[in-house]
């Protein structure tokens, strides 16, 4: 692989890795199908990048799962040959809508079912059940306006960074408690 290819190809691959996406690996595919301008086999894959096809296979088809790769037909040929998306608007969609959008989701989820336990508890400690009420739903509040941000994006419309700014207003910390 000449040096300007690598040079990208590993340093994609080093972006992947602290993604919390994609691996390494997955990164390195990208990068190298993105700069074909024609479909690989797995076995070109494997060769450039000095791996087994059977990991270049396993790492592909979680490409494919994120939409970044796909899989295209080559006249005369039998093997399965792939390419690198270039629609990065739909593929941005995709990862905010099945990575982000979901742990919001989980995390308003946990603090609406946290807040509904605290109720039913019949905690005695007012004061202490206040403190518990407004930190739970300042994350709840702030989880829900990033996740209507994310689906703002989504669907290609503006959303003003206010609706998030605004939402979780700096809770004090209180002395002796980190």
């Amino acid at each position: 692989m000449e040096r300007a290819k690598a040079i990208f190809v590993d340093g994609i691959g080093t972006a992947a890795a602290t993604s919390g996406i994609l691996t390494q690996l997955q990164g390195r595919i990208f990068a190298l199908l993105y700069l074909e301008p024609r479909p690989l086999s797995l076995d070109q894959v494997a060769a450039d990048l000095q791996q087994s096809k059977s990991n270049v296979s396993v790492n592909i088809r979680g490409l494919v799962d994120w939409h970044l790769v796909r899989r295209v037909p080559v006249a005369g040929s039998r093997k399965d040959h792939y390419e690198a998306a270039t629609d990065f608007w739909r593929t941005m969609q995709e990862i905010m809508e099945r990575r982000f959008r979901w742990n919001l989701r989980q995390i308003i989820a946990t603090s609406e079912e946290t807040q509904r336990a605290l109720r039913a508890s019949g905690r005695a400690d007012a004061k202490e059940r206040a403190f518990l009420e407004s930190r739970l739903g300042a994350m709840r509040s702030f989880a829900a306006a990033v996740d209507a941000g994310i689906g703002a994006f989504s669907q290609g419309e503006s959303f003003e960074p206010q609706r998030v700014q605004g939402v979780l207003q700096p809770i004090p910390i209180r002395p002796g408690r980190r």
